[in-house]
């Protein structure tokens, strides 16, 4: 069974083998103030695909594959992601890997603030990653194309899941053509995923979660966000969570929103709200979106 995070102290034991891969998915400009012995930095935040047909997904698939090998990522060795916390840039990256069959990429739970605030050591030295070649064994049951989420619309087996913030999911804020959601969603924002401290819930409070936002578990789930990047964070909670069949829609509503061929509801803000959901009214700071 897949592990898709790592802990502080785990890693802390870890840190000085050889073939550990570490990357460091925060800006630059947090990875120069300080990081963890031995990371590579990685931001891969700007890059997201809006068109999920074949071509131009093959395209997308390679570069990600290319900025991979140039931080020294391959299938024999084990590969450790981690931001601020458990959010959505390293989740993004550990899901891509999991796109292209590498077998063993986790999340550090909690990001870098749970690993300093536990005493682990921390750098302002840059390693150089050595340039690899990443043999890929794609692995496609876990992405939703276009055409995928176009199918399970009729689906009554397939639950899709709006991971974005309440105005979005709304349509109060537009952030393509069209704002709104894709019909049949499920509103369940990717920060309920998190703990007050930025780890990941525990698997048992997210299979409650979900199982009482109406997701079932023996569906088909398929998350989306704007860019990728928070469909991907609860795509590992689902999975942490028990679901076996999960899929990220890698082209999200920058895809879906831009084409007006698909259809868009507008659930308006009378729209049901689940218990704690945070978003319009909520005093919790809003994250970056993608």
């Amino acid at each position: 069974m897949r592990r898709w995070l790592i802990d502080p102290d785990e890693l802390g034991r870890c840190l000085a083998d050889p073939a550990l891969c570490l990357i460091d998915a925060r800006p630059a400009s947090a990875f120069a103030a300080d990081h963890l012995p031995g990371a590579v930095h990685l931001d891969v935040f700007g890059v997201s695909l809006i068109d999920t047909r074949p071509a131009p997904l093959a395209a997308f698939e390679w570069i990600v594959r290319h900025l991979l090998e140039l931080r020294g990522v391959r299938r024999d060795r084990d590969v450790v992601v981690y931001e601020e916390d458990s959010g959505m840039r390293a989740a993004r990256i550990v899901w891509l890997l999991e796109l292209l069959g590498h077998p063993n990429a986790r999340l550090l739970d909690g990001g870098i603030r749970r690993w300093r605030a536990e005493g682990w050591p921390l750098t302002r030295e840059a390693a150089e990653a050595e340039a690899t070649t990443l043999a890929v064994v794609r692995q496609p049951e876990c992405l939703a194309t276009v055409d995928d989420v176009v199918t399970a619309l009729g689906r009554p087996d397939v639950t899709i899941v709006d991971t974005r913030s309440r105005e979005e999911f709304t349509g109060v804020l537009v952030r393509a053509a069209r704002g709104g959601a894709i019909p049949r969603a499920i509103h369940l924002e990717w920060t309920r995923n998190l703990a007050p401290d930025g780890h990941y819930r525990s698997p048992e409070e997210l299979w409650a979660m979900y199982v009482a936002a109406g997701i079932h578990p023996d569906h088909e789930v398929i998350t989306y966000c704007q860019g990728g990047y928070r469909a991907a964070q609860s795509y590992i909670a689902l999975r942490l969570a028990g679901y076996p069949r999960v899929r990220s829609y890698l082209g999200s509503w920058a895809e879906w929103g831009n084409r007006t061929d698909l259809p868009v509801v507008t659930p308006g803000l009378s729209a049901t709200s689940h218990p704690g959901e945070s978003g319009i009214g909520s005093s919790r700071p809003r994250p970056s979106r993608r």
